[in-house]
């Protein structure tokens, strides 16, 4: 059963509780009710279930107060995407912004229970399950629209400027609400925390005190939502309404890194380059590069296969292993169709697999057509949503340098 302490550890306000409080807690309360009357979500256990419904609780007080966060989410798609919602909507349809929407409430369903539960974190966002039981959760929101009250503590971002120092103290108020407890950002972050969590041994003071570190640190430097942004970049959206300006570039052009200059040459100016085995991987670096001869180099992938060069002006080279089969590229011979089949939606959700410059090529030229979700052979949705499933599932590992 969810208590008050875990709802009100989600609000702005905590840990006092506000006069409105008791009425989102009961309904937040009604959904988990309903889900376990009526049988939604049986492959969820229950406490994931609770837990998304207190994510659809945050969204609903969002929406009704405007506070900012889920306005946001939407312009921001809109810009990037064309459409306001992934998954639930296409570009030109009805949909009322920053209105209560069946769409938002279909895509924070999906998002909470795959990004809070294991075994079912590759789910396909139209699976029936999901669609039956955030319908009847989207009937219980709608019921209570009309009289819910203005939430307390969710304006926290009218009349701010990103910029004033007297604004500084609400802005970082604000920051540290986001990262730690905005029902938008935490689901998406909760694998980078268990990862963060097993870097140290929390059975000691020390390893409790390096934690807490890592994550003030995280907190500026590690993207978050399932947009993966960084805070800067939220608080500029929430704050301004507007994107953050775009970083200043040097101008100063520097010199082509060594890598791409050889690569490039031996290549006659391709900039990927694809090997089924260790031994063709290892005799590039030798005639290409100017390695070494007689000699295994990057001797710590030997036992892998199917791997994909590719070379950067100015970063230099990157190495893909055990991906080159799912990879459409009109040069890649090794391109295996049934393989693809099997295995490209890891590309796209499995941390580490394929270097984010790497993946966010392929996604532009539209190699990689054989992703699909478990349970479903829609290519399309996988084909036109490829960018966010990446920068959801993946976060610093898709949008990282």
């Amino acid at each position: 059963m969810i208590s008050m302490e875990q709802f009100l550890l989600r609000q702005p306000s905590m840990p006092e509780e506000t006069e409105t409080d008791k009425f989102y807690f009961d309904i937040c309360v009604s959904l988990a009710e309903i889900a376990k009357k009526m049988g939604l979500f049986p492959s969820y256990p229950e406490k994931v279930v609770e837990r998304a419904a207190l994510v659809l609780i945050g969204y609903y007080q969002d929406v009704i107060s405007d506070a900012g966060v889920w306005r946001s989410f939407i312009d921001e798609c809109r810009r990037m995407y064309g459409f306001p919602v992934p998954f639930f909507t296409k570009p030109g349809e009805d949909y009322f912004d920053y209105e209560l929407n069946k769409a938002d409430v279909f895509f924070m369903v999906w998002y909470a229970l795959s990004m809070n539960y294991e075994n079912r974190r590759v789910c396909n966002p139209l699976d029936r399950e999901i669609l039956e039981g955030a319908k009847k959760w989207y009937q219980e929101l709608e019921r209570h629209y009309e009289e819910a009250p203005i939430p307390v503590g969710y304006r926290f971002s009218a009349e701010l400027e990103i910029h004033n120092e007297e604004d500084r103290p609400e802005i970082m108020r604000l920051a540290n609400w986001l990262f730690l407890h905005c029902y938008l950002m935490t689901p998406a972050f909760a694998l980078t925390l268990s990862e963060i969590a097993n870097d140290y041994d929390l059975s000691k003071e020390e390893g409790l005190v390096e934690m807490q570190k890592r994550l003030d640190a995280a907190m500026w430097q590690d993207p978050t939502g399932p947009l993966a942004l960084y805070l800067g970049e939220w608080l500029y959206l929430i704050v301004e309404g507007k994107p953050a300006p775009e970083p200043k570039i040097d101008n100063e052009k520097n010199s082509p890194h060594k890598y791409y200059t050889a690569f490039t040459e031996f290549t006659g100016g391709k900039k990927l380059a694809f090997f089924a085995t260790y031994k063709e991987l290892n005799e590039f670096f030798i005639r290409a590069l100017g390695w070494a001869e007689g000699e295994e180099h990057l001797s710590q992938v030997k036992n892998d296969r199917d791997f994909v060069l590719m070379v950067d002006s100015q970063k230099g080279m990157l190495l893909a292993r055990n991906v080159a089969r799912c990879i459409a590229a009109p040069d890649n011979k090794l391109y295996d169709q049934e393989y693809a089949r099997l295995h490209a939606m890891e590309l796209l959700t499995e941390r580490g697999l394929c270097p984010g410059d790497l993946l966010k090529l392929i996604c532009k030229e539209g190699w990689l057509p054989d992703a699909h979700f478990p349970d479903s052979i829609d290519y399309k949705l996988v084909e036109d949503n490829n960018d966010f499933i990446a920068r959801c599932y993946l976060q610093a590992y898709y949008r990282g340098d």
